[in-house]
């Protein structure tokens, strides 16, 4: 222990030499110029960022003594090596490694190596550590036949630490089967479908963590993005990839990628809401948007000095149509056309003898008429503008919408009081994905290197078209669970949601095993499963925490709720009140009168502010040691119909990972009762 003890020292004094030998470097006379310092500056900011020590962060968690140096011939008494698995990657001063970095090749025995295939590896070894210091070592001698394998006593206490705070890293846990996705290449995408408590955010955080590690530079030029399901969502995990080193990865939600052009005020019940998410929708829009193309009547004739020179219209038409065969974005076939008649000019002149080269023809794609004619043939279209018109016009939609959309369908998406302008309509969060879409059908959206798309469930087959269109040219991790699916639009299997994302290809992952959520309580909540995903795979929890569940039926609701969460305090860790949104502001009075302070969704849990009080509609994604589920039929009539009601209370009794209590007055839902 005193030897140990000895190295995390030292390794924690050669990280603050690494980040001071940062901090010294003087870039006054190896610049250019002022924009190259500041590029190179900034570059220096983040490196020191990202080589902070956090105190109460294991700096290492594992060793691994190798029988042979890897990579080496295994030769009769050829002698190992001794590696320490930690965060980031540490050296001395002779540039010789102290920790390891747990995405390199060299750290994936630490999380894959077994009795049956020990690779190698004659030791693994683990460390536990209390606050920030190292209190405790635990052995596998894998190579050693009588040794019997057991479970890891460290590795269970690392799971089930109470948590205070957001969601933290899980270096120290990873699976050999979340390994395997974590260390999946760049070049394909994956998705994960996996029940709570299996660790599928974790995974699809880390293995982000680990493509910055493998193709830092292709990222780097390229971009990575992390999409949640809303604002409390992506605060409770934005401190994982920092904890691990990784300071550039974004992160957003869906409606964040797509109101970037409109304001969002208004909302939709959810019919309309479903049709407008629905993929028949990208063919109303492309009509609409190849409709401003009208054919000429009339020939174009440039004059350059003396000469004219008269393109016919039917030349003119057989170009346009030419265009409107490659079935390009509309906006490049537009900038297209101009160099088209250009081209038909020069040929002219050419025939005329003379010699134009490449500036005559870009001279005459500019000339009045040639523009002209463009305007007329291929006018330039505003995506909210047209979208605007598609929703309050309701001959412009039916004429686009035939054999697409039914009459009824069409009338369910039209605004009951068209706006007079972009600026005053009131927006609804589809619309927005609707104008997203019109403008990649005139400019190509940008594409990123990798898009992370969390509870991928919920969306609508539109919104999956848009976080496709962010890595059309890169390559998606999609992470979700399909009994968790909560909106009315949510996706029947992940083949069709892959299919409109565009990547029909992904290799679909399942994760079974769950690690958070104790076996009593993951058995309760999966009496549900029958009736809201037939067929899917129960999770198997790992964890065994007899008294983990308390179902209680209470005269007095809100004095019992109060009752509750007041013993869950008593517990080490985060506790999470979860009701019915139409229940909040009743449950906020009661504990207000009580003296309890409550957070918000989202909001960092401390020592002295543990109690978070949560609407189930934003409980999804987010644990708590204890939780306290108030009246779970409130939480299914909260719904618009009574699947999506039971997949709510499916995510809210699944977010506990110590212990869970259920008060209720009125009668339970009868499918928790099926045994």
């Amino acid at each position: 222990m005193a030897r140990e003890r000895a190295h995390l020292a030292a390794s924690r004094a050669a990280l603050r030499a690494m980040r001071e030998d940062v901090q010294s470097l003087d870039i006054r006379d190896v610049t250019a110029n002022w924009v190259n310092a500041a590029v190179l500056q900034a570059q220096i900011d983040e490196r020191i960022k990202a080589l902070a020590d956090l105190s109460h962060t294991p700096l290492f968690f594992g060793r691994l003594d190798y029988l042979h140096a890897p990579g080496a011939e295994l030769a009769e008494g050829a002698g190992g090596e001794q590696f320490y698995i930690g965060r980031r990657h540490v050296h001395d001063s002779d540039g010789d490694p102290m920790v390891i970095d747990w995405r390199a090749p060299v750290s994936q025995p630490f999380y894959r190596a077994s009795k049956k295939d020990p690779m190698d590896v004659a030791l693994r070894r683990r460390f536990g550590y209390t606050g920030g210091d190292l209190t405790a070592y635990e052995d596998e001698h894998l190579t050693d036949p009588d040794e019997a394998a057991q479970a890891s006593k460290l590795l269970q206490a690392e799971i089930e630490r109470p948590r205070v705070g957001p969601m933290r890293d899980i270096v120290a846990t990873i699976q050999p089967e979340q390994d395997e996705i974590v260390r999946s290449g760049l070049a394909g995408s994956v998705c994960v479908q996996g029940g709570p408590g299996t660790g599928k955010t974790a995974v699809g955080l880390h293995r982000v963590a680990y493509l910055l590690y493998a193709h830092r530079e292709r990222l780097a030029r390229t971009g990575t993005l992390v999409i949640g399901p809303n604002r409390s969502f992506l605060h409770y995990i934005e401190q994982v990839l920092p904890a691990l080193g990784e300071l550039e990865v974004k992160q957003a939600t869906v409606d964040d990628l797509v109101a970037t052009n409109v304001e969002v005020r208004g909302t939709d019940d959810a019919g309309a809401a479903v049709i407008k998410g629905d993929a028949r929708m990208a063919e109303v829009l492309r009509r609409a948007v190849r409709s401003h193309v009208t054919m000429p009547t009339e020939p174009v004739v440039v004059v350059r000095g003396s000469r004219r020179w008269r393109i016919p219209a039917y030349e003119l038409e057989e170009t346009v149509a030419e265009l409107l065969a490659r079935d390009i974005r509309y906006g490049a076939a537009r900038d297209a056309l101009p160099q088209r008649i250009a081209h038909a000019v020069l040929v002219r002149m050419e025939q005329a003898g003379e010699a134009p080269d490449d500036r005559v023809q870009d001279a005459v794609a500019r000339n009045p008429a040639v523009k002209e004619a463009v305007k007329a043939i291929w006018p330039p279209v505003d995506p909210a503008k047209l979208v605007l018109r598609l929703l309050s016009d309701e001959e412009f939609l039916a004429a686009h919408a035939e054999g697409v959309l039914s009459a009824d369908e069409q009338k369910a998406i039209l605004f009951t009081k068209p706006a007079r302008s972009v600026r005053s309509a009131r927006w609804s969060a589809a619309d927005a994905v609707l104008i997203d879409e019109t403008q990649d059908l005139v400019s190509r959206t940008h594409s990123l290197g990798h898009v992370v798309l969390d509870e991928a469930q919920d969306l609508s087959p539109m919104q999956y078209r848009a976080v496709g269109r962010r890595c059309t040219t890169g390559s998606a991790t999609v992470l979700g669970d399909l009994a968790q699916g909560t909106t009315p639009w949510a996706t029947g299997s992940w083949a069709e949601a892959l299919a409109h994302l565009g990547k029909p290809d992904a290799a679909v992952e399942e994760l079974t095993a769950g690690f958070r959520v104790p076996r009593e309580v993951i058995a309760y909540a999966s009496r549900l499963l029958q009736f809201i995903s037939p067929g899917l795979a129960e999770v198997s929890s790992v964890r065994e925490a007899p008294g983990s569940l308390a179902v209680r039926e209470v005269p007095d609701l809100d004095t019992a709720v109060v009752a509750a969460c007041e013993e869950s305090l008593r517990n080490e860790g985060s506790i999470g009140l979860i009701a019915a949104d139409g229940r909040i502001p009743v449950l906020a009075e009661a504990l207000s009168a009580a003296g309890h302070t409550c957070l918000s969704p989202g909001e960092e849990t401390t020592a002295a502010s543990r109690l978070t009080l949560v609407p189930a509609s934003l409980a999804k994604g987010l644990e708590y040691d204890y939780v306290v589920l108030d009246e779970p039929s409130a939480v299914v009539d909260g719904e618009p119909d009574e699947r999506t009601g039971l997949r709510r209370l499916y995510v809210a009794l699944t977010r506990a990972v110590s212990g869970l209590t259920v008060l209720h007055h009125s009668p339970l839902p009868p499918q928790l009762l099926a045994s």
